[in-house]
């Protein structure tokens, strides 16, 4: 197997100094405490993905104020127009990325304009 062989413009010293106040076991450890919490039924995984800050949006409530149907509002964001269906009746929650996507849509509503190219 050969030797793996990184590159980068950061000098040795400037990469030990961004890695100094990352304390690597502390977040190995707390990680290992989630799964053993999950595994052992005290958590849902759904309270670990959600350990992210993500925006809170509303779906239909961006949607409806970019006045746009819902095929519409799929199509901008790559989904399917069941998903976003799903979506607003709250059957299933949108991914991190398209959490992403509809807040900053609902911030600059001259996005859509580009997306939809």
């Amino acid at each position: 197997m050969p030797d793996l062989f990184l590159s980068s413009s950061l000098t040795d010293d400037e990469i030990a100094e961004n890695f100094k106040s990352i304390d690597f076991f502390s977040g190995i450890m707390s990680g290992l405490e989630e799964a053993l919490a999950y595994e052992k039924g005290h958590a849902k995984a759904a309270t670990i993905v959600r350990k992210r800050s993500l925006p809170e949006v509303d779906p239909c409530v961006i949607r409806k104020a970019m006045n746009m149907t819902q095929k519409e509002f799929a199509s901008v964001l790559g989904v399917s127009t069941r998903t976003v269906e799903s979506w607003e009746a709250g059957r299933s929650t949108p991914t991190p990325t398209a959490r992403n996507l509809m807040f900053l849509i609902h911030r600059n509503p001259e996005l859509v304009s580009q997306l939809k190219r």
